[in-house]
């Protein structure tokens, strides 16, 4: 059963603070460049990542499995983007606007899992 991961909402939405992540931590210090700025930009490109490649599963349960992951993700983006703010790294405006985007992302995808787990009851 192929999905498509394209009409999916949270895929859209996800995709945003991954290419906003991607401009605002080009400006890291060059110390940060394989820290802190790598670690920030896998959580937020794994996110839709996993979605496109939990929708390409034949079992809904892989499917969940993916999204499971792509929850992980989306919640290390919002704590690492948290960090970096105490580590006066990244503006606050910066990262407020990220974050949400993350914490929206982090509630779709508790909702679809949740209706997802709820059908195969």
């Amino acid at each position: 059963m192929s999905r498509n991961h394209e009409k999916l909402s949270v895929f859209q939405k996800s995709d945003e603070p991954a290419v906003l992540v991607y401009r605002l931590t080009a400006t890291f210090p060059a110390d940060e460049r394989f820290e802190l700025r790598s670690q920030i930009r896998r959580a937020a490109t794994s996110t839709p990542t996993n979605i496109v490649e939990g929708c390409a599963r034949e079992t809904q349960r892989d499917y969940l499995r993916f999204l499971d992951i792509a929850l992980g993700s989306a919640n290390e983006l919002a704590y690492l983007l948290h960090l970096a703010g105490r580590l006066s790294i990244m503006k606050p405006e910066e990262i407020e606007d990220c974050k949400k985007f993350a914490l929206d992302v982090v509630r779709m995808l508790q909702k679809l899992i949740t209706t997802l787990r709820h059908q195969d009851a």
